[in-house]
């Protein structure tokens, strides 16, 4: 038990509180601070306050609970609805007093700045490190290189020339991860090598003492270069020729994109051309127990399922969907005002203290939700919008005369809409037929 887990835990004895073993929730080394960084004991915290199993939160200090205002007002809004009290080593904030609330802003404001203040600081120290040629700190050990990024690993070296050579032999990387693999030789976090593995080989920089920060060149490093420049130019520019001659994607449309899925290891399914353009499982590029190369070809698969869409839109009927109106009538508007007008009125007497905060809580609830009622008639439904013109006895002839223009990318809108996954199982008809068996088309609740 670590000494923050220690310290609320007798935070919650002296209070009398019972702790309940699955609601103690730990984030070890995920910063509150980054904003896109998953957090699976907050993001469980949250779920526990919805579902009504805790009514106080014990934290050593808020500011490791969260360090952004968007969290705070999260926190805040689920607060109204469960009477949430949140205690700290030092203070205790009540989340539904005015005051404990203001106070608890200021402290969260402070902790976002004093987070983009270290960021920028780091941000500059590592500009500077940039600079001066030194390799970056990383926890991943770049291949060839010791974990400081700069002492040579001879083994390791003399794979990375190999690489190289052979990519400029001819040899493409799936053929290179085959042949490392069938000696043994593992990459530098100790994994079977892979085709994507040797193309970030070929384009390190790390490799030929170039210094990146922040995707731009800064000169030469300090550390002992393995690829020469020259070699490794010339790598760029046969991975350049490559990428732009096995290139089919851009010369066709694959209407199904984002819809296609693997039965057999369930990962997507991309546009590709081998004899014919064809979906292909996005591992037909690994190797080993990792590798699968279920392919079906694209032209007769996505007739299949654009009669499917078709026929689904023929027998749909959407004319009874509301519709957006132009504007609310004269007496729903005057209706808003009013509701508008009593959440004021509720505000001020709440303020005042002529009401307790539970009783505001609930006629605001009130109120929200006859407004909520009202405004929901200026939606559009998406079905109305994403199958405007589809829908109906014409709908054979509107697709088609989409198809003729060239809108692809409706027509995938309204695939996607309709459809969750066209799932491909193996092939079980004789060679040279399309099995149309294979073909599982999962459909949206519509």
């Amino acid at each position: 038990m670590d000494r923050q887990e220690r310290l609320c835990r007798e935070v919650a004895e002296r209070l009398g509180l019972v702790v309940v073993p699955e609601c103690v929730l730990v984030d070890n080394n995920r910063s509150a601070w980054q904003r896109n960084r998953r957090r699976p004991g907050w993001d469980g915290l949250l779920e526990a306050i919805r579902a009504g199993r805790l009514r106080h939160v014990i934290v050593y200090h808020p500011d490791r609970l969260m360090r952004q205002p968007r969290d705070l007002e999260e926190l805040l809004t689920l607060s109204d609805e469960h009477d949430i009290t949140l205690h700290g080593q030092a203070n205790c904030r009540d989340l539904s007093d005015p005051d404990d609330r203001f106070f608890l802003r200021i402290e969260v404001a402070h902790a976002c700045r004093s987070s983009d203040d270290t960021s920028r600081r780091l941000r500059d120290s590592l500009g500077d490190r940039a600079r001066a040629g030194r390799p970056h700190n990383t926890p991943h050990r770049p291949f060839g290189y010791a974990q400081d990024g700069v002492t040579v690993v001879e083994q390791e070296a003399a794979i990375a020339r190999e690489i190289f050579a052979w990519y400029l032999d001819g040899v493409s990387p799936r053929k290179i991860a085959q042949r490392l693999a069938e000696r043994g030789e593992v990459t530098a976090g100790g994994k079977e090598w892979q085709p994507q593995a040797v193309r970030g080989i070929l384009k390190s920089r790390h490799l030929t003492g170039i210094r990146v920060f922040r995707g731009q060149d800064y000169g030469d490093g300090d550390w002992p270069a393995i690829i020469d420049r020259g070699t490794w130019t010339e790598a760029q520019d046969r991975r350049a020729y490559r990428a732009s001659a096995h290139d089919c994607r851009a010369s066709r449309f694959y209407l199904l994109r984002g819809l296609v899925m693997c039965k057999k290891c369930g990962k997507p399914m991309v546009g590709n051309r081998c004899r014919e353009f064809s979906y292909m499982c996005v591992r037909h590029n690994r190797i080993g127990a990792a590798y699968c190369n279920r392919r079906i070809y694209a032209k007769p698969l996505e007739a299949f399922v654009s009669d499917a869409a078709v026929e689904l839109l023929t027998n749909l009927d959407v004319t009874g969907a509301p519709r957006a109106t132009s504007r609310l009538s004269a007496a729903d508007e005057a209706t808003i005002s009013a509701e508008e007008a009593e959440l004021v009125e509720l505000k001020d007497m709440w303020t005042n203290r002529e009401i307790s905060t539970r009783e505001y809580r609930q006629m605001r609830k009130t109120v929200e939700d006859r407004l909520a009622t009202l405004r929901r008639k200026t939606i559009v439904r998406p079905t109305v919008e994403v199958l405007s013109g589809l829908a109906g006895p014409d709908a054979r002839s509107a697709w088609d005369a989409l198809a003729a223009s060239g809108d692809g990318e409706r027509l995938n809108a309204v695939l996607r809409f309709l459809f969750a996954a066209v799932i491909i199982d193996e092939h079980r008809s004789k060679p040279g037929t399309f099995d149309y068996s294979r073909i599982d088309i999962e459909p949206n609740p519509l």
